[in-house]
């Protein structure tokens, strides 16, 4: 399989084959069986940079963050953190390399404890691994990092209760930032956000990175968002990499069609002109429903949906390859060179 075009720093996360999901129920007599909701995930995140995963709800993404950062079992694969396979080092050695791998979550309401005060939710990371803040520099050190993330000293004595979405999404920053981690996995963490909010905290990220030299999974199913913020892009299908590459390129260029499809329907994408030239393409309107991963079709899994799909769609899956000269990899038998995926009387459908 292919991975992402490897420049910038030192690889900090590296994802190979990777499938993760969820045992489901079969009927009377069948026994439990494994849904690879992740069907063999291929990436790469660089330190210092941000790659952005996005795809629609039940795409496998959030599936992909729990089982990087170790709350959702493998089924295959490997994760190689900080040079370290994960599913292969002891509990005490993973233990010991969660302080540099982090999660925010969507929902900072559920993910905090509503009982804590701020300042005890932002040093608890500190009674688990100490050695990272002397205790007598706990209450600096909140204070510290709730101004690094816009917030003011006494907002640590308060609860979540007592503070807006925003506020409650930069306590969970402050939280993930305050064990120093070389790695932060953002899983939706701003699709729950006022407008204004969100571009406030996508900000604030952009800051920190800069500062700290923080590197960031993204996940999303908002283009506009990992547009503002990804140096590089995922587009993930059915538990599958369709397309991946420089931030600019896939967003300037897809070639898949379910790429396209995505950007189509972003409302951004009406207001820039046309790559190949014109106007904006109109929106592609896919039609079906999203298969199950429980019974992925064959060949390619976004033949039924897709308003390219030939006969070799069904009987051979696409390699993710760079094809034609395109620049970047693409899972598609039809990419090329002269157009991408899709012809141009194809847009409007």
């Amino acid at each position: 399989m292919s991975t992402l075009t490897e420049t910038g720093g030192e690889v900090v996360l590296r994802v190979s084959g990777l499938e993760a999901g969820y045992e489901h129920r079969g009927g009377r007599g069948l026994g439990r069986r494994r849904v690879r909701a992740v069907a063999g995930v291929d990436l790469t995140v660089r330190a210092g940079r941000t790659l952005g995963v996005v795809g629609e709800s039940g795409c496998g993404k959030s599936t992909l963050a729990r089982a990087i950062v170790g709350l959702r079992p493998a089924f295959a694969g490997s994760i190689e953190f900080a040079g370290h396979d994960l599913a292969a080092i002891s509990p005490r050695r993973r233990r010991g390399l969660s302080r540099d791998l982090q999660m925010v979550f969507q929902d900072p309401y559920t993910s905090l404890n509503p009982r804590m005060s701020v300042a005890a939710v932002i040093s608890e990371g500190w009674h688990v691994h100490p050695g990272i803040v002397p205790r007598a520099r706990h209450d600096a050190e909140v204070a510290r990092l709730l101004d690094l993330v816009g917030l003011r000293a006494e907002h640590g004595s308060r609860h979540l209760h007592e503070l807006s979405g925003g506020q409650c999404q930069r306590v969970s920053i402050a939280r993930a930032l305050a064990l120093r981690p070389r790695l932060i996995v953002c899983d939706e963490a701003v699709s729950a956000l006022d407008v204004s909010v969100r571009a406030q905290i996508l900000n604030l990220l952009a800051g920190l990175q800069s500062e700290l030299g923080v590197a960031y999974l993204f996940i999303s199913h908002d283009l506009d968002v990992v547009r503002h913020i990804a140096h590089d892009v995922a587009v993930m299908y059915l538990g599958t990499i369709v397309e991946h590459g420089a931030a600019e390129k896939v967003f300037a260029d897809p070639q898949h069609p379910y790429t396209r499809a995505l950007l189509s329907a972003a409302p951004s994408v009406h207001d820039r002109p046309d790559p190949a030239g014109g106007d904006a393409p109109g929106e592609i309107v896919l039609g079906g429903e999203v298969p199950s991963p429980a019974a992925p079709p064959s060949g390619c899994r976004f033949r039924t949906r897709c308003y390219m799909a030939s006969d070799r769609c069904a009987e051979e899956v696409p390699e993710l390859v760079v094809r034609g000269g395109l620049g970047h990899p693409v899972r598609c038998h039809f990419a090329d060179a002269a157009g991408g995926t899709a012809p141009r009387a194809a847009l409007s459908r």
